[in-house]
Formats: structure tokens, C-alpha cells, sequence
């Protein structure tokens, strides 16, 4: 996976049309999935929440949040990005997006690409946001997911396996579908893809 610089990054998602989905009395949130080398291996950043969140605490989640009035998506997503984990990055290092995710929660979530690059800094997580960051390498990304069955979701319930744990949707189809655009090549829709009922909150 190595390969996979801003160019060859560019050309998949260039090759790929997002999705967008109407509110429809939900709220607008968008993620930022940020792309880096380290040692030149590519790689994103995925967080585990703080437990002391109201929402979702504990859950593993890109950097992201809801977006403000008078405020874009994009917008949104950088100053997610930087908020949660001290990470600058300008509106001209999105690639672009993937599909629109509404989630049983009451969120329609706009994942945004950015490549960062090299990255020899440090992050600086907000502890009231953010218990632990992972850098997931793209081998770890390529993993095959799992679908489960629950008989209060009416579709399978999607699972990413991610080093000791299982990775539930959204984030889970968010990162499957990062897979199947950016390392498979294929345009692959999540839309239909169950989530857990613990999510539903």
C-alpha cells in the first residue's frame, strides 16, 4: 500500500461520485479522514471518544462533529481536525468526499479526504474529546469486514475488524467504503449497511 500517494489518492476519488443525502429533520455533521505517510508508509488517524462525552463515548469515530451555522462542511471537518487532535490543514489538501452516511442517531455525515503528508509532528489530542488516537496503516484498512445480524436492525450490521476489537458503523462503513474507493478501486455503496443498536443514541 505504499503506493498510495496524493496522486494516486487524487485519481480514486476523482474517479468516485459522492452521494449527497437531504437533511430531512436530521443534523449536518461531517468527518475529517486524514490521509498521512510516516516513515513514508501511508496511514489515517481514527480516535476512540473520550468516555465523558455525552454522545457516543468511548466509540471509535474520525475526527468531526457537527457543523456550525454560517459554516460549510468542509469548514467543519478542518476545524474538527485541528480541535480535536492540533492538526492544521487548509481547504486545499481535501481530495474529496465520500458518500453521504445518515445515521440512526439523527446525523447526515459528509466524510471528507485530506491528504496531510508527511507528517513528523506531534499530535496534540483534546483530552475532553478524544481518549486515544490510532494510526491505522492501510493494511490494517484493507481488512475484510463482517456482518452480523440483529434481529432489532433490519439490515446486517457491519463490523470492521481492527486490531483486538470490532469497529461498528457509521465508522465502519465509512472506513469500508475509503477501502473500496481508494485501495480496491471499486465504487462501493454503504447506505444500506445496519448499525449496532448502542449507536442509535
Amino acid at each position: 500500500m505504499s503506493t498510495l500517494n496524493r496522486f494516486e489518492l487524487s485519481r480514486a476519488i476523482g474517479r468516485f461520485r459522492a452521494i449527497k443525502l437531504p437533511l430531512d429533520g436530521r443534523r449536518a455533521a461531517a468527518v475529517c479522514i486524514a490521509v498521512l505517510t510516516t516513515d513514508g508508509e501511508p496511514a489515517i488517524w481514527l480516535t476512540e471518544r473520550s468516555s465523558s462525552l455525552r454522545a457516543h463515548p468511548g466509540q471509535f469515530a474520525f475526527p468531526g462533529g457537527r457543523i456550525d451555522p454560517n459554516e460549510t462542511a468542509a469548514e467543519a471537518a478542518l476545524r474538527e481536525l485541528e480541535e480535536e487532535l492540533g492538526v492544521h490543514a487548509h481547504h486545499g489538501q481535501i481530495i474529496g468526499e465520500l458518500d453521504d452516511f445518515a445515521t440512526e442517531s439523527g446525523y447526515v455525515i459528509t466524510p471528507f479526504v485530506v491528504w496531510i503528508g508527511d507528517f513528523t509532528g506531534t499530535l496534540h489530542p483534546n483530552p475532553a474529546e478524544v481518549a486515544h488516537v490510532h494510526t491505522v496503516t492501510m493494511d490494517e484498512v484493507d481488512a475484510d469486514p463482517r456482518f452480523v445480524t440483529d434481529p432489532r436492525v433490519d439490515a446486517p450490521i457491519l463490523q470492521w475488524p481492527f486490531r483486538d476489537v470490532d469497529v461498528h458503523a457509521p465508522t465502519a462503513a465509512i472506513l469500508y467504503q475509503f477501502r473500496e474507493v481508494v485501495l480496491r478501486r471499486r465504487p462501493t455503496r454503504v447506505a444500506h449497511v445496519g448499525q449496532p443498536v448502542f449507536a442509535w443514541q
